[in-house]
């Protein structure tokens, strides 16, 4: 076996950062641990054909800090770690290349779960599994956790409809949702059914025609997402896509949606609460993907997971009895930092 694990220096704050390397089957993968203080970390693998390695790790310790956050909010006994592979899904992924990253997985003694994320399906982490029993998300275990991330999406979004328009009912309600993938999708569908006026957005042209054809959407080019006239902002792409440039141009009352990290700087949250743009953190509204997962790291079944879906929406409507004061970001931050505090003393 050529698989070689190395250390690096994490960033302040953080508790490991790891390289690991596996050239016989192309494997190049960093993996994160933020925080344990509440159990052992837990996180998706995302594939993607970053730049260069400096991309990957500034990546994988942005999402790892995320899922401390989004775990602890959901109350499931988990730290938050992350992991990225660096590389072109379609072209590069193999089999051998997921097993190498399942003892690379594997090499972290339980210390760090792994699952699904943007580029990884549940095939690819069966394939991971066969080295580690870390490898979690699988087909015949917790499954896709997709539909659970849009689920708990949904409920966010309509406590949030709630407390913005005075009513939850979405009928005729302009929402657009940027990005098509699984959650995307599955959210759309969603909000569809609940009697929405869809606007999509995706590189993907066949998912936005699909979404046109079967949920009646408007398509919105990618490049002009913050012209329409619209009530709810859905980004379900990936991060970043919030910033102080663009943001005075969103009609948007309401910003809920599955993509990590929405804000490209903390000030963005500020920005959005002086415009009267109510914005629900993402790292608390898109938790249903990661109790999926957790349900099957605790052993437990579909009520569990429905349970804790619940809380992330009472989450929200807490948050949102204090948002006239502050901005929303904020307001979470101290939430999971008083329960870190509180379980390292």
């Amino acid at each position: 076996m050529t698989l070689t694990i190395t250390d690096l220096t994490p960033p302040e704050g953080f508790e490991r950062l790891v390289r690991a390397a596996d050239p016989e089957h192309g494997l190049i993968a960093l993996i994160c641990l933020h925080s344990t203080v509440l159990g052992p970390a837990a996180g998706g693998c995302r594939m993607w054909a970053y730049p260069d390695e400096d991309a990957a790790i500034a990546d994988v310790t942005r999402l790892a800090r995320g899922m401390t956050y989004k775990n602890a909010m959901a109350g499931l006994g988990l730290g938050g770690g992350k992991s990225v592979i660096i590389g072109d899904a379609r072209r590069d992924k193999t089999p051998g290349m997921m097993r190498a990253f399942g003892r690379a997985v594997d090499a972290l003694k339980g210390s760090y779960y792994t699952a699904e994320d943007v580029g990884i399906s549940p095939q690819d982490m069966a394939h991971a599994a066969q080295e580690t029993r870390y490898a979690v998300g699988l087909s015949e275990g917790s499954g896709d956790p997709s539909p659970w991330t849009a689920e708990g999406v949904f409920r966010c979004l309509r406590v949030g409809a709630g407390h913005v328009f005075g009513d939850a009912d979405l009928t005729g309600r302009r929402v657009l949702v940027q990005g098509l993938g699984h959650v995307g999708m599955s959210l759309a569908q969603k909000l569809h059914q609940a009697g929405a006026q869809l606007i999509v957005s995706d590189i993907n042209q066949a998912a936005v025609q699909q979404a046109c054809d079967e949920l009646h959407a408007a398509a919105c080019p990618t490049d002009q997402i913050f012209q329409p006239q619209i009530d709810i902002f859905a980004p379900c792409a990936l991060g970043g896509v919030l910033t102080q440039d663009n943001v005075p141009h969103l009609s948007a009352r309401l910003v809920c949606g599955a993509a990590n990290n929405q804000l490209a700087t903390p000030a963005v949250g500020s920005l959005l609460r002086e415009r009267g743009i109510t914005y629900l953190p993402d790292y608390v509204v898109n938790a249903g993907g990661i109790i999926s997962v957790a349900s099957e790291i605790h052993g437990q079944d579909d009520a569990w997971r429905r349970t804790r879906l619940d809380q992330i929406a009472e989450r929200v409507a807490q948050m949102l009895t204090q948002a006239r004061l502050r901005d929303t970001t904020r307001i979470a931050d101290e939430m999971v930092e008083q329960m870190l505090a509180q379980a390292a003393a």
